[in-house]
């Protein structure tokens, strides 16, 4: 046996059969769907049942994350746009064209979290551009949350299809 056979045995690139994939792609969507814009989803829960305090720190850390997302945006977002845009394709490409299964576990992972990067930028205007407060900051973090959760459960979906389906094909020969 060679150097390469050898780690390539202990990686194993065949991604859709290992079990750390589909822990990562747990902890993925469960981690993007506590934390909107940056505040965890409890402050949420909490500055509507206590009011006073809660309220103000929801506030306040919203802001902040809000601001910051903005003025990345501001600074940078056309050069992160090319960027992700061109780390897409590529693993659209590595994957689906040259069949590097490696390339499409991670496209399958990260296209749906562009889209939940633009669902918080869209949803950080909008709170900026109202200057929400109160309950109509939780409604916005609410709606963003929803949205989150609608992308994970396809982005799922479709990632464990197309795992049978890569286990199936792969499998048979």
């Amino acid at each position: 046996m060679d150097l390469l056979h050898i780690i390539y045995e202990m990686i194993e690139l065949r991604s859709f059969s290992n079990l750390w994939y589909w822990i990562a792609l747990a902890v993925l969507w469960s981690s993007a769907s506590h934390w909107i814009l940056g505040v965890p989803y409890d402050m949420v829960h909490r500055a509507q049942r206590k009011g006073g305090q809660a309220e103000r720190d929801l506030e306040d850390i919203t802001r902040v994350n809000v601001n910051r997302m903005l003025y990345i945006a501001e600074v940078s977002g056309p050069w992160l746009v090319a960027l992700s845009c061109f780390a897409l394709s590529a693993l659209a490409t590595l994957g689906f064209v040259f069949l590097l299964e490696i390339a499409q576990a991670v496209f399958l992972l990260a296209f749906p979290m562009a889209v939940v990067g633009l669902i918080s930028y869209f949803t950080a205007r909008r709170i900026a551009g109202e200057a929400a407060t109160g309950e109509t900051l939780r409604k916005r973090l609410a709606f963003c949350r929803l949205y989150v959760q609608f992308v994970g459960v396809i982005s799922i979906v479709v990632t464990a299809f197309w795992g049978m389906y890569q286990n199936l094909t792969i499998g048979a020969f």
